[in-house]
């Protein structure tokens, strides 16, 4: 590629499927991954979007900035394709930046069926989603999209909390929305799996557990392989709250938790994922004001690139629900 001084890929990009090298990482608009921003999704594999909600928070409030702390972290190892992984998931698939989903905060009421077609939107051209959130509750609407084309999901889950926690009404926060998820036949918990727990719940539903202290003491491959059984040949959405990290691989979050994963675990588990059903993705709660140089923000897209990674070696991916 000849360097140009006018080249910025987040405008500019013409092959969807082509990697960007050559920009300095300091420079440029904040794309993911320096890819295209468009609404155009022709041709496109996963559009990534950002959905800046905090409002569903129950402790320190932030993650509204997460998606652009996510993208502003990109650049820095977006030059080569994610090691150890032999392909470049930009020359496989059709990535590109579909900007925020926007939503009116003064209408509470109206941001959950908002979010669910702007989800909605992107499923119906036949590309899959890469959200960067906002707080964990955006996978609820996001779920609901995801369900109405696909049906009930295996959900896989890496947190520090389980997100069940029961209400005796409708309420929905980021620590209940899996409750409901399960009660409207979003996602199928018996097929389900949620890595890294480690705050308490004693109603946990149906889900499968593997805590913390479980991955700490079997290993990112052994935790791996149970998830593959646990969930089988089944659509996988997969779900990553940021606060899966302990604190002291990622302080900037709303949660934090002690005795968490490191991010060595986590990055290991999810490759050894490969080949599993994954249908729809997400990385969370990044929140950069307790953020510290910034290693929350390149910790969630490190995972988002892995995630990528994980999506383009779906066997299944691109035909039809």
């Amino acid at each position: 590629m000849t360097r140009r001084n006018d080249w910025d890929n987040a405008f500019t990009a013409t092959d969807l499927r082509t990697p960007l090298r050559e920009s300095p990482s300091y420079a440029g608009a904040l794309s993911f991954m320096r890819r295209k921003y468009t609404r155009d999704l022709t041709g496109v594999d996963v559009a990534v979007t950002g959905i800046p909600l905090d409002l569903a928070t129950t402790n320190r409030p932030g993650a509204r900035f997460g998606p652009r702390a996510i993208r502003a972290a990109s650049p820095g190892i977006s030059w080569e394709r994610p090691w150890p992984w032999d392909f470049d998931p930009f020359e496989r698939m059709a990535v590109v930046d579909y900007g925020d989903c926007e939503f009116d905060p003064g209408l509470p009421e109206t941001i959950v069926p908002y979010i669910e077609k702007h989800i909605a939107g992107i499923l119906e051209s036949g590309a899959a989603s890469l959200v960067l959130g906002g707080d964990h509750f955006v996978s609820y609407p996001v779920l609901k999209a995801h369900a109405a084309r696909h049906g009930p999901l295996a959900l896989v889950h890496f947190d520090a909390h389980s997100d069940t926690w029961s209400e005796k009404t409708k309420r929905l926060n980021h620590g209940t929305m899996f409750y409901h998820a399960v009660n409207e036949a979003l996602v199928d918990d018996r097929h389900s799996v949620q890595i890294g727990l480690r705050t308490t719940n004693d109603e946990p539903m149906d889900f499968n557990i593997l805590d913390a202290r479980w991955v700490h003491e079997y290993g990112p491959e052994a935790t791996a392989k149970k998830v593959l059984n646990i969930v089988g040949d089944r659509k996988v959405y997969l779900t990553f709250d940021i606060d899966c990290l302990d604190p002291a691989f990622a302080p900037g979050t709303g949660t934090p938790v002690c005795g968490g994963l490191s991010t060595h675990q986590a990055l290991e588990i999810i490759r050894g994922l490969e080949g599993i059903n994954i249908v729809g993705m997400d990385v969370v709660e990044v929140a950069p004001a307790y953020d510290v140089g910034e290693v929350t923000a390149l910790a969630g897209v490190t995972i988002a690139a892995e995630i990528l990674c994980l999506y383009a070696t779906n066997p299944h991916r691109g035909k039809a629900a």
